[in-house]
């Protein structure tokens, strides 16, 4: 027996969209697009007759990780004309939404860190659908095969080959809460107090900082390396005249401690991710500037007089 249209929907969003907005995510690293490809995907899933589909999942992938494919090729002419450094589309508190499961335990299964999304990136776009159907999805290479339209041989060839990539890229570093909330702490009270050797002791030595203005607002067109640069430059930023009214909301950034800024009027204007190293410091900061990367974050109430405090203001009011 068939499925009434708004019925199939339903199944859809609750047995199927979750994966594959995960899927879409770390395939592309912008959370707009992932939700356009998914969306995408169930207009054609509406199109076929469930009767003639073996496995609903397998069918909806496949068209996922095709889409996707198609999305990275002709994006990387875009990539290449890219303005400054390139960041994804952040993830505000919303990091385990999507991951492929709430049980999904395999290594990389709950990681959508900027550090990783930055060394799926470097990956071709081959390399990358076979490392995260294996890696993630935990699928067999028959499978995969399947999706790619490759020989499980070439595809084991293909998430062997990305895996090496990516553990001589990317170090994971598990972080608590208790720990999330010391560095974000340390990192702003450092701030506020415009101290540079005190920020520089909350960095490493070799700390860096990356920001992505896309061509559309002001940003540090390169990646800064050097904690006592780093911790110079980014205080710099804070005394700026135009910075004292800022407000910041402690948030989670793509899984890691961090922070909205909003300006007086309430609209979000940047995230500011840490990335945590082992001893209780941060070796990156990746700073999202770009407008367009912004649009999905809700704005807080504007300030009453526009604010009359000389540092950054700290809440934690929730949007």
């Amino acid at each position: 027996m068939g499925f009434s249209a708004a019925e199939r929907a339903v199944r859809f969003d609750r047995e199927h969209a979750r994966s594959l907005r995960a899927l879409a995510y770390r395939m592309l690293g912008a959370r707009a697009e992932a939700e356009d490809i998914v969306q995408e995907a169930w207009l054609r899933w509406a199109d076929v007759d469930e009767r003639t589909v073996q496995h609903a999942g397998a069918f909806l992938s496949r068209t996922v990780t095709n889409l996707c494919l198609d999305r990275l090729q002709s994006a990387a002419a875009r990539r290449e004309q890219y303005v400054g450094v390139w960041l994804p589309e952040p993830l505000v508190d919303e990091a385990s939404e999507w991951s492929p499961s709430p049980e999904a335990q395999t290594e990389f299964a709950q990681d959508v860190s900027v550090a990783f999304m930055l060394t799926l990136e470097r990956l071709t776009p081959l390399e990358r659908a076979a490392f995260l159907l294996r890696e993630v999805f935990e699928l067999e290479f028959d499978d995969i095969a399947t999706r790619l339209g490759r020989s499980a041989a070439a595809c084991r060839q293909l998430a062997s080959r990305a895996r090496q990539h990516v553990k001589a890229d990317y170090a994971r570093h598990e972080v608590e809460e208790e720990e999330r909330q010391r560095l974000f702490g340390a990192f702003v009270t450092a701030l506020q107090d415009f101290d540079v050797d005190a920020l520089a002791r909350v960095l490493t030595e070799d700390a860096v900082l990356l920001a992505d203005g896309g061509g559309k607002v002001s940003a540090v067109p390169r990646v800064l390396e050097g904690g006592a640069l780093v911790a110079k430059v980014f205080v710099g930023f804070a005394r700026m005249p135009t910075s004292h009214h800022w407000r910041l909301r402690s948030a989670r950034i793509n899984g890691w401690p961090g922070y909205i800024v909003y300006e007086p009027s309430g609209q979000p204007i940047q995230t500011v991710a840490l990335r945590p190293a082992p001893g209780h410091r941060i070796s990156a900061i990746y700073v999202q500037r770009n407008p367009d990367k912004l649009l999905h974050l809700p704005p807080l109430p504007a300030l009453e007089g526009g604010g009359n405090s000389r540092y950054p203001i700290v809440t934690n009011q929730q949007t």
